[in-house]
């Protein structure tokens, strides 16, 4: 007998970087290698290896913002090249491939893919998309075609974990608060959207897939659509 709970949520509401990208951690290998840098030589490994980042616990502790770490790892990298880098942008592009579509994840396509054809909308909120990668960017995107809505603090000026973003969204997607589901990677960002209101499922970037699995069952969409691909470790 069946004994799983009923599915509510009724909407997939995605973060961006690390959720539906590789993290910049996963693409440090690409960044050094464009940089003409030795491997190694960028040696912070983020939620890759905590204990060996002193800045991403300040990070996830709250001492600094998000933005505030990346843009003084960009600063970090900039002067490894001799260059005075000001942007987190500055770094993340770096991190881009010739195909842009390579650095989404796999699991993500797959998910999305699989939750609309389910008849769920699925939609993106993220704190700095175009900061980060610029507006051209996404337009490269094949999965950002899949999206019913994208709302970017880029443009709004309204970050996570303020309820507000996560009302936004909601009514971009014209679903409930309650019956979206959030999937990001940052605790205070989840803990922000639970306290607005939505369902919640954090995602581990060390195991994308099976995370991907249980955001498809919580949302009654058949996880066996889901093509799991090889857990990434950052090298």
């Amino acid at each position: 007998m069946n004994t799983a709970p009923t599915p509510t949520a009724q909407a997939l509401v995605l973060d961006y970087g690390g959720v539906i990208c590789l993290t910049a951690f996963e693409r440090l290998p690409l960044i050094e290698r464009k940089l003409d840098l030795k491997p190694g030589s960028i040696a912070w490994r983020g939620p890759f290896d905590p204990a060996g980042d002193d800045l991403w616990r300040d990070m996830l502790a709250d001492r600094i913002s998000e933005r505030e770490y990346w843009q003084r790892r960009a600063a970090e990298v900039g002067r490894l090249v001799g260059q005075e880098w000001t942007e987190a942008r500055m770094l993340m592009q770096q991190g881009q491939d010739d195909r842009p579509e390579a650095t989404t994840r796999p699991e993500a396509m797959a998910a999305v893919q699989a939750v609309r054809a389910a008849g769920r909308r699925v939609g993106v909120l993220s704190n700095e998309m175009d900061l980060f990668n610029g507006p051209e960017f996404r337009t490269r995107l094949p999965i950002m075609g899949l999206m019913h809505t994208i709302v970017d603090a880029t443009y709004t000026g309204i970050l996570k974990p303020d309820a507000r973003a996560y009302r936004a969204v909601a009514e971009a997607l014209d679903v409930p608060l309650a019956q979206c589901l959030m999937v990001d990677d940052q605790p205070r960002n989840i803990e922000g959207a639970r306290q607005a209101g939505m369902q919640v499922e954090w995602f581990d970037v060390t195991r994308p897939a099976e995370t991907y699995a249980r955001v498809l069952e919580r949302l009654g969409v058949d996880a066996r659509l889901l093509q799991p691909g090889q857990e990434r470790v950052v090298s």
